[in-house]
């Protein structure tokens, strides 16, 4: 990988991945909404294109054609929050996903990177699990299952080499999303007990540098038509991990289980299992839940919370 186009430049996770291929070397042309660029950095190795996600199309308008090998599709919109459960935006987001592909492919890309999901497991468990009544966030894992197989498709026939990485739950400096991960660490902060489900199901985080450092190895490295998750290697139920936080950074508060239904769907451990990230990539995560969790803190003081 030499030149590399990224979607989503501008976000968490986007952002993180543009600084890490800036690091070691490779061009890269950042894709932004509305010329929004404050999460990215000045470097000579960045240039800077805008383009929303219902014009892709128009993307291969607005960059230099056979200049980018690799092409990294963040942009999602709904992600996180209330629009997880809107039908409409996450089959779009789907469409989009697929237009993006055949932007890459003219724009003479030869491989293709999405950021997919744990999420598309849980989404197919809890669909042919008879009796089940999924939650609203699983709406948004339908959204990249469609996404994941779509473009398989598109991909075959287009010539481009698809790869699909998988992030189980990325986290750390940078995100202000109020999901798990940060609304703890916020009540920490405050001095609040934070209160979760019974904390029995099965679990993995990933920093975010550690997740950077995989799409990496991932584009480089991936074989085409794979799928590779990106975890910390060490799942294991949830309680275990929000203990481990407590420890790092709160150890005078009790964190209380139990109080908060889980509706969700429990994976089996195997399905965490990142050797074949490692074996393929040689990615393996480097810095421990505790740490994550004290310098998302630290962050958070930083900014204030």
């Amino acid at each position: 990988m030499k030149n590399a186009i990224v979607t989503g430049a501008n976000g968490f996770v986007g952002g993180a991945v543009v600084r890490e291929l800036l690091a070691n070397g490779i061009g890269v042309c950042a894709v932004v909404h509305r010329d929004h660029r404050d999460n990215l950095p000045e470097h000579p190795g960045l240039t800077v294109a805008s383009c929303d996600l219902d014009k892709m199309p128009e993307l291969t308008e607005k960059i230099e054609k056979d200049v980018y090998d690799t092409f990294y599709h963040f942009a999602w919109a709904g992600s996180a929050g209330p629009a997880r459960a809107d039908t409409a935006l996450q089959l779009q987001n789907a469409q989009w996903t697929v237009e993006a592909l055949r932007a890459a492919k003219e724009l003479g890309c030869g491989r293709f990177l999405c950021a997919g999901s744990i999420m598309e497991h849980e989404t197919m468990a809890a669909a042919y699990a008879q009796g089940n009544r999924p939650g609203p966030a699983y709406i948004y894992g339908g959204g990249k299952v469609i996404a994941h197989m779509m473009c398989m498709s598109v991909a075959a026939q287009l010539g481009v080499e698809l790869v699909w990485p998988e992030i189980t739950n990325a986290y750390g400096v940078g995100e202000r999303s109020p999901r798990l991960v940060n609304t703890a660490i916020q009540k920490c902060i405050r001095g609040e007990s934070p209160r979760f489900t019974a904390g029995t199901q099965n679990y993995d985080f990933v920093y975010i540098d550690d997740a950077a450092r995989a799409f990496r190895l991932i584009g480089e490295r991936g074989k085409p038509f794979h799928e590779y998750l990106i975890g910390s290697g060490h799942a294991r139920p949830l309680r275990e991990f929000l203990l481990e936080m407590r420890s790092a950074i709160a150890p005078e508060l009790a964190f209380q289980f139990g109080d908060v239904p889980f509706t969700g769907t429990d994976l089996p451990l195997e399905r965490f299992d990142c050797s074949r990230t490692e074996a393929d990539t040689g990615f393996r995560a480097e810095i421990s839940f505790a740490e994550g969790c004290r310098r998302t803190r630290d962050w958070w003081k930083e900014i204030g919370s």
